[in-house]
């Protein structure tokens, strides 16, 4: 199906462009329950078929401990992609609302999950962790780093961890989230609302109302900002294959 290949084709644009996996690799996918990750399960899943690097893909939650907090779906999604499928249980929602009462939790709730992910990661003999980063989330990520902490940085595409000794890859880089929404949306996805307080309540929100105003006057500005970041070499973002030159991302079908 058309929404299919195009989520595959910008899946893999990324793995090739920035040489994300090695032969016999095992990759984690950090499964939130979200859009973003369950979709990168599925590109994950069906690119395993016929990549032409072989690799051993799970995927694993954090569960941070709210109550009530379904994942049978997940499951479901898992077994029918042949995907194993393992769940970490934690307090962290406990630690960070019930006893620290973390007036800004998203810093210290995400350095937790991630610490988690990666070492649970590394004790199911995995080489990788896959991120559900997708295009949008470099370019408010980018403008985050500018706003609120005055420098340049965003998120690499490929950062090697070498306290574990696992490599963080985000294949979803090229992916913008509008076709994130439609490709969840056209198979069903069993995305889980968050039950987080904080949800929504963050200055990532206020970066996207803002990008959105800005590109209701500037159509493209998006892909201007990602273009500089590629072309800036931003944290890892130095395009790799040798075929590139100084060609960056295009909206149009994820080419370069």
């Amino acid at each position: 199906m058309e929404h299919t290949k195009r989520i595959l084709s910008f899946t893999r644009r990324a793995l090739d462009d920035y040489h994300m996996i090695e032969p016999g690799d095992k990759i984690a996918v950090g499964v939130s329950a979200g859009k973003d990750s369950l979709t990168l399960l599925c590109a994950m899943a069906q690119l395993r078929r016929f990549y032409p690097i072989p690799f051993d893909l799970i995927a694993i939650t954090v569960d941070m401990g709210f109550e009530g907090t379904d994942l049978s779906p997940i499951q479901k999604l898992c077994d029918e992609l042949n995907v194993p499928y393992h769940i970490v249980p934690t307090e962290i929602s406990r630690i960070i609302f019930d006893i620290r009462k973390e007036k800004n939790p998203c810093s210290l709730c995400a350095k937790m999950r991630r610490g988690a992910l990666h070492n649970a990661a590394k004790e199911l003999g995995c080489t990788s962790v896959a991120l559900g980063h997708h295009f949008d989330d470099a370019v408010e990520t980018f403008l985050l780093n500018l706003f609120f902490e005055g420098r340049i940085g965003c998120f690499s595409p490929v950062t090697y961890l070498s306290r574990v000794g696992i490599k963080l890859i985000r294949p979803m880089l090229y992916m913008p989230e509008k076709d994130v929404r439609y490709f969840a949306s056209k198979v069903q996805l069993p995305v889980v609302k968050s039950p987080c307080p904080a949800d929504g309540n963050t200055q990532r929100e206020e970066m996207k109302q803002l990008l959105r105003e800005l590109e209701r006057k500037h159509d493209g500005l998006r892909y201007r900002i990602f273009g500089a970041i590629q072309r800036g070499e931003v944290d890892g973002f130095k395009l790799l294959s040798d075929m590139q030159g100084t060609k960056t991302y295009r909206e149009d079908d994820g080419e370069l």
